[in-house]
């Protein structure tokens, strides 16, 4: 079963030197792990809530593939420049 891992950027970049860090640290480490990104930073329309600046989905394989990329320590490396960057909620789902 799919699982959908979901970025909600919550206001805007801070910090853009520290999200530049982000973007191409995440990049040179993506391939090393089987995920496939569904949308980055897209044209966005809310329709109901609160606007979020951004969005990121990206689809693995299993919730074991999610962890083990989410928890690699290359990629809590690169997300503590995310961090200084912008606010995030970041989640997991389950997809049909």
């Amino acid at each position: 079963m799919a699982i959908y891992m979901i970025f909600l950027r919550e206001g805007a970049i801070a910090d853009p030197e520290e999200m530049a860090r982000y973007q191409a640290t995440n990049r040179e480490n993506m391939g090393q792990h089987k995920l496939k990104p569904l949308v980055v930073y897209g044209s966005m329309e809310t329709l109901e809530g609160e606007a979020a600046d951004g969005m990121v989905m990206l689809e693995f394989d299993s919730a074991e593939d999610t962890r083990a990329w989410y928890y690699s320590p290359e990629y809590q490396a690169a997300s503590e420049h995310r961090k200084k960057a912008a606010h995030y909620r970041v989640f997991m789902v389950e997809g049909l």
